[in-house]
């Protein structure tokens, strides 16, 4: 009777497709991110020249419908409005890398602002700590009359199936959408965009308005590498279990016993 010999080792023949498979995604990701660092740091880079330049005159309404956002978000500009306190609106205050100098919960104050030419602007104030959005707990910084605001273009947001619905009877959005708060607050046709106050600062601090900073995160570099070190290690075990299984399948080849 013939005996049984040992287990048939797979043949490293049969890992090699699949190997090749996983080393190639592996490869593809990495140059994926390093792609995504190169267009990072571009974006990073535009971002800070915009926001470094100096403010131009705000568009004027009759320009408004023809606006491209693409050419004029973050542009900064220079006009002067009078507010209308009583139609403010209050948006939820997520994190946000353009604003690394606020923390904690509370609320951006949207306030529509009137100007010369007839024409109204939603300005973003600054932000208010929880427990200060009733305009009551800062009258102080309720400007009345002409001002000169210097701010940044900003175009609404994006609405995506997280996004809650804006509790319009208790005035609070979560989205930052002037078309919204107009029509909800009966203000009129308003610019497509909104403005992010700088200066002036108002009386009594709050609103907090600020300019504008770039803490986008980059670590695209460091998935890059995380890709290439899993693809390095993948060959390193091929070439080790390969091997590994080469000897074992001549040590069997030399042993096997015979009928």
């Amino acid at each position: 009777m013939k005996a049984k010999g040992p287990p048939r080792r797979r043949s490293w023949l049969g890992l090699a497709a699949p190997a090749v498979a996983v080393f190639a995604l592996l490869i593809g990701l990495g140059v994926w991110q390093l792609q995504r660092k190169a267009w990072k740091e571009g974006l990073i880079a535009s971002l800070t020249a915009e926001l470094a330049a100096p403010p131009v005159a705000l568009p004027p309404a009759a320009e408004w419908p023809r606006l491209d956002a693409a050419d004029l978000e973050y542009r900064r500009v220079r006009f002067t409005a009078a507010f209308k306190h009583a139609k403010e609106a209050l948006v939820f205050a997520a994190a946000t890398a353009f604003r690394p100098d606020v923390a904690g919960p509370g609320y951006w104050v949207f306030t529509p602002a009137r100007l010369a030419d007839g024409g109204v602007v939603i300005v973003n104030r600054g932000f208010v700590p929880d427990g200060r959005q009733e305009a009551a707990s800062r009258r102080a910084g309720q400007i009345s009359g002409p001002v000169e605001i210097t701010g940044v273009l900003r175009w609404p947001d994006s609405r995506h199936w997280f996004t809650p619905k804006d509790d319009v009877a208790h005035n609070l959005w979560f989205s930052r959408d002037p078309a919204s708060i107009a029509a909800a607050k009966s203000i009129g046709p308003v610019a497509p965009f909104y403005v992010e106050q700088e200066t002036p600062l108002p009386p009594g601090g709050l609103p907090q308005p600020g300019k504008l900073g770039v803490a986008l995160p980059d670590n695209h570099l460091q998935y890059a590498l995380t890709w290439f070190g899993l693809a390095a290690v993948l060959t390193g075990v091929f070439i080790s279990w390969t091997v590994t299984s080469g000897r074992g399948s001549g040590a069997g080849a030399d042993t096997a016993p015979q009928a």
